[in-house]
């Protein structure tokens, strides 16, 4: 059974063009004209409002009334400061602030003989009408007296009776004469007052410069960065950072927040004071709002820097003077003083400069060290300049790795027993067994620490500068594990975890230089595990917490505020090696520039200290070796070389064959060769002649030998 359906309701016939040029309505040109109008009335009155003329003729406004009001409100200050002990209250609060006492005491001094002669004027004003009615009458009377006295002379000169009132008549007369000129004057006077009274308001507020900055005229326009800092700039600074407790707090306080500071005192290129926060305010709040703290103190964002103090809720700031720390250090000590030494366990690197201007000194004794940065902040430089302190003292052997690969550590060919220099895998894979000669010269160490717990090491000194192309690396070797990465199977992370982990102990330490730090590119494990953190200018805080820990950002370590390309060469130090001020976590220092002409002048007498060194360029790995002719590569142009460095260098060229020989191996070789080692100044030698003899010799018996 089927159902027709009718529909309620018809579709419409679908539209042609011709339906579709009939329906739609064609606005009319008398309707569009308004449209139009409106649209040029507004631009034109955009362009009117915005026209320099037509702000000029608002700031000249602005600027006259904020002079008469400035003026009145100056002018009413005077008064009330005259009248009451306000100003004295002011000085009296700021010499508290600033912890100058003696001066508090003068001022509060000078409050009390104020109001004393205040209180004595007032008793006076009781009895003041009587003695003005009082010295009226009497002063009347006798002027009177006076002039009846001249008139008596005037009339017994001229003989006439009536001269006697005469002088009084003349007084009578200049009354009426002034009575006049007041009629005809206080007219004028009345309706000229008022803007007199304008004038002199407008002109004190000129001459006060009591206009805003922006309204004044552009070549007389002032800028205020830059002034000395005062308690009552600092105190209006914190007010004005839009917590509401801390205001509310500074508004009632009797000393307008003076309380809440500390003296002021000078630090280096700038000025440094202890804030005591109110309750209700933390010390997070006041560091999260920096820029703003900054641009209150009328100073730059990078010139204002915000620590932890041990007090309890009180934050230091440290407020630099206006564009000094744009200004360079000087020169390094090493560059300055030819006759600077090293010593690795006492000693401390000259650095740089902390803000305040003080020497920044470094121990480097049995510390890791990282340091970081965003790329071109000079992260090399600042390694490369601890290196160049270090190799001052002849005891510290280096094995260096440069993975950029650009010259910047060239100058330790001849001074590093092992110089890797490349961006390439190859170098990488060299870089990464490099690091794995460091573990077995540590385990080496530990070994004979076991056996003689009275053992004493030379230093020695791994340094990774831009460490991440290591950790980026996706190269496997035969065995299938990686050669980076940040997991158990990489060859170079388990390296450096190694060295982390026991080298301290026995001297055997690694420095590594990294950019732009992630997890990836520097692991937890890595970062932690060194004893110095250091780093450049970073892009965010969340890499500054990788950089340099949670403590230390916690505590106001900022390295993501330094400027990228304006602060080269400054970093945020985390480290017991370097002195820290009180209660702080960290230190910013502004390291010494030594170029590569200066540091291969500090190289060169670092060379002549040691008896002469063979640079590797790779690590062997040739099973098939020769003692004595690696004996005498290590050697070098020397004439002697002490045993004990001899085994060392033998250590750095072939670990896997020299890694653990002693003198007694040493010695071994030696005497079957005829090249004895011998005492010199007390320590045993081994001869650069004897040796080169006794290869000539060897090669010489066996060309014979084959050719018989």
């Amino acid at each position: 059974m089927t159902h027709n359906v009718v529909p309620l309701f018809k579709d419409p016939p679908p539209a042609t063009p011709e339906t579709v040029a009939e329906t739609t309505p064609v606005p009319s040109a008398d309707a569009v004209r308004p449209v139009r109008v409106r649209k040029r009335t507004g631009r034109a009155m955009a362009d009117a409002v915005t026209h320099e003329r037509t702000r000029a003729v608002g700031r000249f406004a602005v600027r006259h009334t904020s002079y008469v009001l400035g003026g009145t409100r100056i002018t009413a200050r005077r008064a009330w400061d005259g009248r009451t002990g306000a100003r004295y209250e002011r000085m009296l609060r700021a010499a508290e602030a600033a912890g100058n006492y003696e001066a508090a005491g003068e001022w509060e001094e000078r409050l009390h003989r104020f109001r004393a002669d205040r209180h004595k004027r007032r008793m006076d004003l009781l009895t003041a009408p009587e003695r003005l009615v009082k010295g009226a009458a009497v002063g009347t009377a006798g002027g009177i007296g006076l002039l009846i006295a001249i008139g008596v002379a005037l009339a017994i000169a001229n003989e006439d009776v009536t001269d006697v009132v005469t002088p009084l008549m003349a007084l009578v007369e200049l009354i009426r004469l002034l009575v006049v000129i007041v009629q005809v004057v206080w007219g004028p006077l009345v309706a000229l007052g008022p803007w007199l009274a304008l004038a002199g308001l407008w002109a004190v507020g000129r001459h006060r410069g009591a206009a805003p900055s922006w309204s004044l005229p552009a070549g007389k326009r002032t800028d205020d960065a830059g002034a000395p800092i005062t308690p009552s700039i600092v105190v209006t600074a914190l007010r004005d950072l839009g917590i509401a407790p801390l205001r509310n707090a500074i508004k009632e306080m009797g000393d307008a927040g003076a309380a809440m500071l500390g003296p002021i005192r000078i630090a280096g290129c700038g000025v440094e004071v202890d804030v005591t926060l109110p309750s209700g305010v933390s010390t997070d709040q006041v560091q999260g709002r920096r820029r703003k703290l900054a641009e209150n103190l009328n100073r730059h964002e990078h010139e204002v820097f915000i620590t932890i103090p041990t007090a309890a809720r009180t934050v230091r700031l440290w407020i630099a003077d206006s564009g000094a720390l744009d200004e360079p250090i000087g020169p390094s000590p090493l560059v300055t003083d030819q006759t600077l030494t090293a010593d690795y366990t006492k000693g401390r690197a000259p650095w740089g400069q902390d803000l305040r201007g003080d020497a920044a000194a470094m121990s480097l004794y049995q510390r890791h060290l990282l340091i970081t940065g965003l790329s071109n902040q000079g992260k090399t430089a600042a390694l490369r300049a601890l290196a160049l302190w270090a190799c001052l003292d002849r005891r510290v052997e280096f094995r260096i790795a440069d993975l950029k690969g650009a010259g910047d550590w060239a100058m330790f060919d001849g001074l590093a027993t092992v110089l890797i220099q490349g961006p390439a895998d190859e170098q990488v894979i060299e870089a990464t067994e490099m690091v794995e000669s460091l573990v077995e010269e540590m385990n080496r160490r530990i070994e004979i620490r076991r056996r003689d717990p009275g053992a004493v090491f030379n230093p020695l000194i791994g340094i990774v500068d831009e460490a991440q192309v290591a950790f980026m690396c996706p190269v496997k070797d035969e065995e299938g594990r990686p050669y980076g990465g940040s997991k158990a199977v990489s060859r170079y992370f388990m390296g450096v975890r190694k060295v982390h982990n026991q080298g301290r102990v026995v001297d055997v330490l690694l420095w590594e230089g990294t950019q732009d730090p992630t997890d990836q590119n520097l692991p937890k494990l890595v970062r932690e595990g060194a004893h110095t953190r250091a780093s450049l200018a970073l892009g965010t805080e969340s890499q500054a917490r990788m950089a340099l820990g949670d403590k230390a950002v916690d505590g106001g370590a900022a390295p993501h505020l330094l400027r990228q390309g304006l602060d080269k060469g400054t970093l945020v130090v985390a480290s017991d090696g370097i002195e820290i001020p009180a209660g702080q976590a960290s230190i910013t220092v502004r390291t010494h520039y030594i170029d590569d002409e200066q540091a291969t002048a500090i190289t060169d007498r670092a060379k002549a200290l040691r008896d002469g060194v063979t640079t590797l360029h790779a690590i062997e790995h040739n099973e098939d070796h020769d003692p004595l002719a690696d004996i005498a590569s290590v050697i070098g142009d020397a004439p002697r070389v002490r045993t004990k460095d001899v085994l060392a260098r033998l250590a750095a060229l072939n670990t896997a064959a020299y890694g653990d020989w002693s003198f007694i191996d040493l010695k071994r070789v030696l005497d079957h060769a005829g090249a004895e080692p011998y005492k010199s100044d007390g320590v045993m030698v081994v001869s650069r002649d004897r040796v080169a003899r006794a290869l000539a010799n060897r090669d010489t018996d066996g060309s014979a030998s084959a050719t018989q």
